[in-house]
């Protein structure tokens, strides 16, 4: 692909990049400068500056962010940058990442709780429950290698004592998934009000991904 070519993908992508996070605003699901989103460019990634909110972010204070870790401009990169990129890194079919502090992900990622696989629709994900990784310090290693692992074989997670995060072929696909992931926390934590939910068997599961794989209704990756 020639330069202006390359530009004018990642000038695309730049874009896309700023209503993504504008669309994930106007659902509810950030507010503040609480969140962050990238996306997959040739050489590394585009993500949300530091201290991003929907009125101050703009195409041209999207950052790039390259492979070795370093970055473009003068303006710096979301704290959150290392676990975006690891999981571009760990996952070939990471195009998109969205991470958020929306009210029930943060509920249960409070009380370091797995999203448990008491509704069917938690296997959209990958699997039987939705893991919540321990609390590492925003912006570290730790938290950022723990992220990667844990979206290596399910497209979200609760991040301890913090908020969550996904992945997505696509910004369609990840924010689908942080859409999902805050309803059916909510739904979680409603139905807790009740009693423990009853969770699906091993046979249920497996009866559920044998026909989701048919109907091509699993979107996890």
């Amino acid at each position: 692909m020639c330069i202006r070519d390359r530009n004018k993908v990642e000038q695309q992508a730049r874009e896309e990049l700023v209503s993504a996070y504008c669309q994930l605003v106007d659902m509810g699901l950030m507010d503040q400068a609480s969140g962050n989103v990238s996306c997959r460019v040739e050489g590394g990634m585009l993500i949300s500056c530091s201290g991003a909110t929907a009125k101050n972010l703009s195409p041209q204070r999207v950052v790039k962010v390259y492979d070795d870790t370093s970055y473009e401009g003068e303006i710096k990169p979301s704290s959150e940058w290392r676990m975006h990129l690891g999981i571009y890194q760990r996952n070939q079919t990471a195009n998109a990442v969205v991470h958020t502090h929306s009210d029930y992900c943060v509920a249960l990622a409070c009380n370091n709780l797995t999203l448990p696989g008491f509704h069917y629709m938690v296997g959209t994900f990958g699997g039987p429950d939705v893991p919540c990784v321990p609390y590492s310090t925003f912006g570290t290693e730790s938290l950022a290698s723990d992220a990667a692992n844990a979206l290596d074989k399910r497209a979200a997670c609760l991040l301890g004592n913090h908020g969550m995060i996904c992945r997505g072929g696509n910004f369609d696909i990840a924010i689908g998934h942080a859409e999902r992931m805050e309803i059916l926390c909510k739904h979680y934590v409603l139905a807790r009000q009740l009693g423990e939910p009853d969770l699906l068997t091993d046979g249920q599961w497996d009866e559920f991904f044998g026909r989701a794989k048919k109907v091509a209704y699993s979107a996890f990756i």
